[in-house]
């Protein structure tokens, strides 16, 4: 008996699983064209252990570990539900080679990684790109360019551009990627994960450093240079060349389930990404709920499984309709064709002198003014 699957499974409400018996591979070397390697572990079913002769393979590339409650929630749920589970270190993160400069390399590290997956002993015909936020802006980053073994990808709270967003000339917002920038420096430290669960405190405070500079410095001793990146440039600038992918979500072929949250911060991006798959005629699938961005909602976790394990095995997920959305307020699912829903058209709003919100284009008047307090900034929590 493991304890520790049977309260994965009841938190997260997840199908029950094939078996509870899995092997874990450690260390398992994956090489890049530069001669860096990559470190990655390998989570399967024990032989025998499954009553289906396929196992589809799920890779996760992420720069957050392999180890603890993060094995455990992505390489063991998915193990015992019938995948082989492949879970690397991005570049320069827990022990892969190579120096992590975000979303710089992910393109050529994700591509290379496809064609060892498929070239390996183990390998069974077909694999899955699964995984949230970063994990799922490294599947934009490859998905023009997938091998046929590739049947499916499953972005969660995310988006083809990702830091963009936040960068831009019309509306920056510096929160979520200082702090992001600054949890990343300081991720492998002793402690780390106990540290990020009581960092609120500490992040509001690196927040009000002036100069906002000094902030990386405040928090960890050092200069950060991604945090610096973000203070100096903005959505437009050469810095970031490389880094938007949306210009590949058109040509992706494979099926696609986008699972998103009300409240996610990157929902704007992720929702663009989805029109641009329907309008290039692909058929993808959408899932919102009311979630943040760090949420593990039961919908979500069953949307993904029965999606990937169905894609892998070359069978049809169970049918529904393309768009499903929790409707807030009504406190209800409902199945939609398309997104938007027929019948609510995108709408421009215009704010009017008396502070109202109206469709009408508002008319001449008297300029309004409003005080800025750089001590008291608009929060943009990431969650």
């Amino acid at each position: 008996m493991n304890p520790i699957s049977h309260l994965v499974e009841r938190v997260l409400k997840a199908p029950p699983p094939i078996t509870r018996d899995v092997v874990v591979q450690r260390d398992l070397r994956v090489p890049m064209p530069d001669g860096t390697v990559l470190l990655a572990d390998r989570w399967a079913p024990r032989a025998g252990g499954t009553s289906s002769s396929t196992l589809p393979t799920v890779l996760y590339r992420s720069p957050y570990g392999r180890r603890g409650m993060l094995g455990i929630m992505l390489g063991r749920l998915m193990a015992e539900r019938g995948f082989q589970v492949l879970i690397q270190s991005a570049r320069g993160t827990f022990g892969s080679g190579g120096i992590f400069d975000p979303m710089r390399q992910e393109r050529e590290d994700g591509l290379a990684t496809l064609d060892w997956v498929v070239k390996q002993p183990w390998f069974d015909e077909s694999v899955v790109l699964m995984g949230p936020s970063y994990l799922g802006y490294v599947q934009w980053a490859v998905a023009d360019s997938l091998p046929p073994q590739v049947k499916a990808m499953v972005p969660h709270v995310t988006e083809s551009a990702l830091t963009l967003e936040f960068l831009r000339k019309d509306g920056l917002s510096l929160e979520t990627p200082v702090s992001w920038g600054i949890q990343m420096a300081g991720q492998e430290r002793r402690l780390a994960l106990l540290r990020q669960l009581v960092s609120g405190r500490r992040n509001a405070r690196v927040l009000n450093t002036l100069p906002l500079g000094q902030a990386d410095a405040a928090a960890t001793g050092n200069r950060i240079d991604y945090v610096q990146d973000v203070l100096a440039h903005d959505a437009d600038s050469p810095r970031w060349a490389g880094f938007d992918q949306s210009h590949r979500v058109a040509k992706v072929t494979v099926p696609v389930l986008s699972i998103g949250g009300w409240y996610d911060v990157f929902l704007p991006g992720q929702l663009r990404d989805f029109r641009v798959l329907q309008d290039a005629g692909r058929t993808p699938r959408l899932t919102i709920g009311p979630w943040k961005h760090t949420s593990m909602d039961p919908v979500a976790v069953r949307e993904s499984i029965e999606f990937a394990l169905a894609h892998g095995r070359g069978e049809q997920p169970p049918p529904r309709a393309p768009v499903l959305l929790y409707v807030m307020g009504e406190e209800a699912w409902r199945g939609f064709e398309t997104w938007p829903p027929p019948g609510y058209p995108d709408r421009r709003f215009y704010l009017r002198p008396d502070g109202a919100l109206s469709t009408d284009l508002p008319g001449e008047s008297e300029p309004d003014a409003y005080r800025y307090d750089p001590n008291d900034p608009t929060p943009h929590p990431a969650d």
